[in-house]
């Protein structure tokens, strides 16, 4: 069990994905993604293991996404993921991704 405060601690917020790649070095089926949440954050990198129920990587371009944007960057091979992108492990459809049901500005936090 976790307190509120450490709850509190967790910076989620919402961006949209204006770059999406293939990420060939990555040891699971990945993409990279270049996510802007907004002139608070600006621009952020994350791999994220989303090519299952996602594998035209231009149906996440545009896309808004929710991201926990104050963990510590990770080296994942040759690329730095700076943010994770969030979304559901199912076994059976891959990971599809927890977004918001409207559009909202970049850099709204999650609460």
């Amino acid at each position: 069990m976790i307190d509120i405060a450490q709850f509190d601690a967790v910076e989620m917020r919402v961006g949209t994905v204006v770059d999406v790649r293939e990420f060939p070095e990555a040891h699971k089926p990945a993409y990279k993604l270049r996510i802007d949440f907004g002139p608070e954050i600006g621009i952020k990198s994350s791999s994220a293991r989303i090519t299952m129920p996602y594998s035209d990587p231009e149906e996440l371009r545009g896309r808004q996404v929710v991201a926990v944007t104050n963990l510590s960057p990770r080296q994942v091979g040759p690329f730095l993921s700076e943010v994770l992108v969030l979304g559901l492990e199912l076994e059976d459809q891959g990971v599809p991704l927890i977004v918001p049901d409207k559009a909202v500005p970049n850099g709204s936090r999650v609460s």
